[in-house]
């Protein structure tokens, strides 16, 4: 991925593996851009967000007042990791888009009390804080194995490291940002990467209130917005486009119909970009917009369902004591 440059661990006893340096992310950034503004509607995947300023970006919503995911999600994990690192048998925690791998902690935590903490293994298409993650949980739990491994958790899970009995963890609602036909692919495929005995820990937003939905993704502050616009940045950047973001405006809404949040730019006024790099230039006019990601929210109901498709049985399921956010450990 060339928004995020390899770095060197942390920490000596990280191990790092870098799968996207070997997949040439630059021709994954150039198709998606290509495909994504050629298209009608336009879109840019939401990856693309996460260079070392977007994750910095991200990390600051989730302390956002408005942003109440990560609230949730750690409070059900204070209160309930004892009891999923115990129902998991789990003495390997692989986590998928670990980002700064703060609320893991909590799950690394419980393993360690209960004696059965052998390795982490952390997945994240940014290698800065991805490796700075891995450090500070190194130094933090002495005699662990913790990898680092730089990837996209669509198209690499089988070249994560197999070994223990793991328990694949992928939090914050991420699981959301894949359409339908996408999230049906990925479990699949996690699935089939899993052995006997493993599990798989998923966080999911829950559908609530449309108000408190919608200011989730559109702070007072702005500073989702700037998150949203850092994507042009990086195209800009990498790409030499010549996209000037303060022209977009931020836009965020509830589609009631596909129950999800959809993130946009909309032009402020006319304008043609180059992209040097693609020997493309975009027309937009005034007012068109760039869809640049959803955010599914879940139905109980609907998340055993997708999870069954895709051959898992559903173990626990657990909520903050409001409703607003689930965790669901699934058995393969």
């Amino acid at each position: 991925m060339p928004v995020s440059h390899p770095a060197s661990p942390a920490h000596p006893s990280v191990g790092f593996v870098d799968h996207l340096e070997r997949s040439n992310p630059r021709l994954d950034l150039e198709h998606d851009v290509r495909a994504g503004l050629t298209a009608t509607p336009k879109w840019l995947p939401p990856k693309w967000f996460y260079d070392a300023v977007g994750s910095d970006l991200f990390t600051r919503i989730t302390r956002l007042d408005e942003y109440y995911p990560t609230r949730r999600e750690l409070a059900i994990m204070r209160e309930r990791a004892g009891d999923i690192a115990a129902a998991s048998g789990a003495d390997t925690l692989v986590e998928l888009g670990s980002g700064t791998s703060e609320k893991t902690v909590l799950l690394l935590d419980a393993m360690a009390a209960g004696d059965s903490l052998r390795a982490y293994t952390a997945v994240d298409v940014d290698a800065t804080t991805l490796l700075k993650a891995a450090g500070r949980l190194a130094a933090r739990y002495p005699g662990v194995a913790v990898r680092a491994v730089r990837a996209d958790f669509e198209r690499h899970l089988a070249l994560l490291p197999r070994d223990g009995r793991r328990m694949v963890a992928f939090l914050g609602g991420t699981i959301g940002n894949l359409e339908p036909a996408a999230r049906r692919a990925f479990l699949k495929s996690l699935h089939d990467t899993l052995r006997p005995g493993d599990t798989f820990l998923l966080g999911a937003d829950l559908v609530k209130d449309r108000a408190r939905l919608v200011a989730a993704y559109d702070d007072a502050s702005g500073v989702t917005a700037a998150f949203n616009r850092n994507v042009l940045h990086v195209v800009n950047r990498e790409l030499g486009a010549d996209f000037d973001p303060a022209l977009f405006e931020h836009v965020a809404l509830f589609d009631e119909d596909n129950e999800w949040i959809e993130m946009r730019l909309r032009a402020t006024r006319d304008m043609r970009v180059r992209i040097p790099a693609l020997g493309l230039t975009v027309s937009l006019a005034d007012g068109e917009e760039i869809r640049t990601e959803i955010s599914s929210k879940f139905r109980r109901e609907g998340l055993k369902e997708e999870l069954g498709d895709a051959g898992f049985a559903v173990q626990r399921f657990y909520t903050d004591p409001a409703g607003d956010f689930s965790l669901t450990l699934a058995a393969v």
